[in-house]
């Protein structure tokens, strides 16, 4: 215990150097903004900012990803709130009342609402990333080659599942996923595959340049389909900032309630916070004292949402850092910047790089409280963002697209790369596949075939030892549950939105 807490000082105190202060700053401001954007989604701003962290720190890095992912989440609570469109899917709920309260002039409480509700939500969130985050590293030392394997293999099955409409469309997303991640030098043998003598190859698919094609310039290609026009006018912004005491003890279960929701929800890989502002908005109204306000600018159903969709931020990166397998899309995106700086997700990431480790912790604490002051005082500037049509947001991306896979290597032949991910992640948008699920058979992809690989060969070929721990058992089980899973969320988000 006190070495745990020796830790968590040392990186609250890295965290609160100059540089981490400013990076979350900038971050966040730049996640809000582009959550305010209808259409963007946290995974984008993600991969967008991954080429700038390459120079940094790890921590100062990982802060500044967590400050976009974070924002993002937020800021789609905005227009969700001023124009009736979510900027993010997790914002869903929150267009409900939120737009309701705005056409009766209280915008300013509304999204005063959101914001409060988003930091208690994400800073609640941080006590599970804390507690649960050492002892799932602990037992993640016990796993081998043959846990490893089930490992991966658990992971493509439950974010391939869960987070797509078909379990099919979603298999085969990691599937292909799988099938690009054979792509380089074999691991056990030394000798090139599929790399048809382009020696850029030889290293495999650069994750960045896929991450930013798959998430970014696909974007582009499906704001290029729709017509060029300015979007909607926000609605005024009217009444004052902040609550009052009563508005904050009357908010105080539901943001609670919202918390857990989201936790666990978070934990759980592949359900992600679209799932949990649903969740979040419907146990508030379970709960709530006026029920006749809901759908007619609740207060509640705001705080029920915001707080669930931003403590999944926290409980998402749980098994992300611990395990390797994402909570949802933002964290796939967010592994691969960890892998790209080579860091691996795991037991060393709470031993031989501790330092980094709770510094980002602490670095996701204060990107908090960054958020709540972002927000509330800049709210009425960014609620104008909304105004950006997609004739100013198409070249403005796709130039970032170009600049950032560029930079990496400073190679020409890698954003060659970058826009043959964005023209795949645009047909996986028309066809229905899942563009995670894609990113997680790339990542994953590798971790599970050196581990059957290393089994097999340890063993002599007997397949036997896949299943000869009960840990390997309980990975099985866990994969079971992953291909099961669709039919519970599906039913289960059907629900909630009826």
């Amino acid at each position: 215990m006190p070495d745990s807490l020796n830790l968590i000082a040392m990186g609250f105190m890295h965290a609160l150097s100059p540089v981490n202060l400013l990076a979350m700053f900038l971050a966040t401001v730049v996640g809000i903004v582009i959550g305010c954007l209808p259409g963007l989604s946290a995974a984008m701003g993600v991969a967008l900012l991954l080429p700038v962290t390459f120079g940094m720190d790890p921590a100062t890095g990982l802060i500044i990803l967590g400050g976009v992912y974070c924002g993002a989440i937020f800021g789609g609570s905005i227009s969700a709130i001023l124009i009736h469109t979510p900027g993010t899917p997790a914002s869903a709920a929150t267009a409900i009342d939120g737009y309701q309260l705005t056409l009766q002039g209280k915008a300013a409480k509304a999204i005063s609402v959101a914001c409060i509700a988003s930091f208690f939500g994400g800073l609640l969130s941080c006590i599970s990333l804390y507690s649960f985050s050492p002892l799932l590293a602990q037992l993640a030392m016990k796993f081998k080659s043959p846990e490893y394997f089930w490992l991966s293999l658990f992971g493509l099955t439950i974010i391939a599942g869960v987070s797509s409409e078909s379990m099919l469309k979603g298999l085969m997303s990691g599937f292909l996923g799988l099938l690009l991640s054979t792509v380089g030098m074999d691991p056990m043998e030394g000798v090139p595959r599929f790399t048809f003598d382009y020696s850029i190859l030889d290293s495999g698919i650069n994750t960045t340049c896929a991450l930013i094609g798959l998430f970014s310039m696909s974007q582009v290609l499906i704001l290029a389909e729709k017509s060029i026009a300015k979007r909607a006018k926000p609605a005024a912004f009217t009444g004052r900032i902040g609550l009052t005491g009563k508005e904050i003890r009357r908010l105080s279960p539901t943001v609670v309630r919202s918390w857990i929701i989201g936790n666990l929800v978070g934990i759980l890989p592949g359900a992600g916070a679209s799932i949990a502002c649903f969740m979040g908005y419907n146990e508030a109204k379970r709960f709530s004292k006026h029920k006749e306000e809901f759908g007619h600018g609740s207060i509640e159903g705001i705080a029920g949402s915001e707080a669930a969709n931003n403590a999944v931020t926290g409980g998402s990166l749980i098994p992300t850092l611990t395990l390797g397998i994402p909570g949802e899309s933002v964290t796939a995106v967010l592994m691969g910047g960890l892998i790209i700086h080579g860091l691996q997700p795991g037991p060393e990431l709470f031993t031989t790089y501790a330092n980094m480790t709770y510094t980002f912790f602490g670095g996701f604490v204060l990107i908090q409280f960054c958020m709540l002051a972002v927000g509330l005082f800049g709210c009425k500037g960014f609620a104008q963002i909304a105004r950006l049509s997609d004739a100013i947001l198409i070249p403005a991306i796709f130039l970032l697209c170009v600049v950032g896979s560029y930079a990496i290597h400073n190679n020409y032949q890698e954003v060659v790369i970058m826009l043959l991910f964005g023209f795949l992640g645009w047909l996986s948008h028309k066809f229905g596949l899942n563009q995670a699920a894609i990113v997680l058979g790339l990542i994953l992809g590798p971790i599970g075939e050196k581990g059957l690989r290393r089994a097999l060969m340890l063993s002599d070929g007997d397949p036997s030892i896949l299943v000869s721990t009960p840990l390997c058992w309980m990975l099985v089980g866990l994969c079971v549950f992953g291909l099961l899973s669709p039919l519970l969320m599906g039913r289960m988000g059907h629900g909630l939105k009826k």
